[in-house]
């Protein structure tokens, strides 16, 4: 497997692909697609601040091994809408599976293997389970949820009381936090470049293409509204939204892919999905941190590949 990560004066643009508008329930949803359309369709998710473009190292290879390759910015992230909420739009990986779904049936009008990093990966295996005829199989790298670091992947039944004060507690939290200031301030300060290093082994500092992935949505005018919505929205899920009690209803095949260096989500995570489905398959990439499939993208097709061929 490689170890070195590409350099930054040959790595691809994140521009990749043909890109594109969709528009889905009154938001614009920015995405993109390399290959053939004749071949099998395969969708990539991205993770928590990203977008489509931090596939930049993967789509062209996943394309010249024989899928159509798409990808989509999720609502409040890359050039997608950022919407604050509204009655009926909760931002939580039960709407992001709503738009992969939708997504699947009018822009790929069929259904696909979902590859999904960090975030992406929770929202892929919640659109596996909540409309599994659209999802023929699932690759999570990784999978992160805090639900996996409770001491038991059971269902815990909460009571109305702490629901209700955990409620409050939270959109106090959210709304006394004052986002306006700190998302621009992070967005424009160098801050924002050691916050990206900490999702990789190898350094990034230089990489500016990866920076402006990550910083053109923050500085967005409703990057805050958006963030706020979706800090809500995640941290009031049921736990049917988690990931134990998705991976528990999960029937569709899953592979689960992790930074062995990971210091965001680490690999024990790992460790807890295979508590609740101890069959899942688990591979580990050397040298790598939270984001594999950018940080080590030759060991990632290594190991993705052979398990989508099997698909197939």
């Amino acid at each position: 497997m490689g170890r070195s990560r590409p350099s930054t004066t040959t790595a691809p643009s994140t521009d990749w692909g043909e890109a594109a508008v969709w528009r889905w329930q009154g938001l614009v949803v920015h995405w993109r697609w390399v290959g053939d359309r004749r071949h099998p369709p395969l969708l990539l998710v991205h993770g928590f601040a990203a977008g489509s473009g931090h596939w930049r190292h993967n789509a062209p290879a996943l394309a010249d091994a024989g899928w159509c390759v798409y990808a989509l910015d999720l609502v409040g992230f890359g050039a997608s809408s950022q919407p604050a909420a509204a009655p009926g739009r909760t931002l939580d990986n039960r709407l992001w599976a709503r738009q992969l779904q939708a997504f699947l049936e009018q822009v790929v009008q069929a259904p696909a293997v979902l590859i999904g990093h960090s975030l992406g990966g929770l929202v892929a295996l919640s659109c596996a389970v909540y409309f599994p005829t659209w999802v023929r199989g699932v690759v999570a790298a990784p999978l992160p949820d805090p639900a996996l670091l409770a001491a038991s992947a059971a269902i815990r039944r909460e009571t109305p009381c702490w629901r209700r004060l955990k409620r409050w507690t939270v959109r106090l939290l959210c709304r006394l936090l004052p986002l306006e200031l700190i998302v621009p301030l992070l967005a424009h300060s160098p801050l924002l470049g050691l916050g990206i290093q900490s999702a990789y082994l190898l350094p990034v500092l230089d990489d500016l293409a990866l920076h402006r992935l990550i910083a053109l949505p923050a500085r967005r005018p409703g990057a805050a509204r958006a963030l706020r919505a979706m800090s809500v929205g995640m941290a009031l899920r049921p736990h049917g939204a988690t990931a134990p009690a998705l991976l528990q209803r999960l029937r569709q095949p899953l592979l689960l892919l992790w930074g062995r260096d990971d210091r965001l989500v680490p690999a024990r995570v790992a460790e807890q999905c295979r508590a609740v489905r101890p069959e899942l398959p688990l591979v580990l990439l050397e040298q790598a941190g939270h984001c594999p499939h950018d940080e080590q993208p030759g060991a990632f097709h290594q190991a993705v590949l052979p398990w989508l061929a099997a698909l197939r």
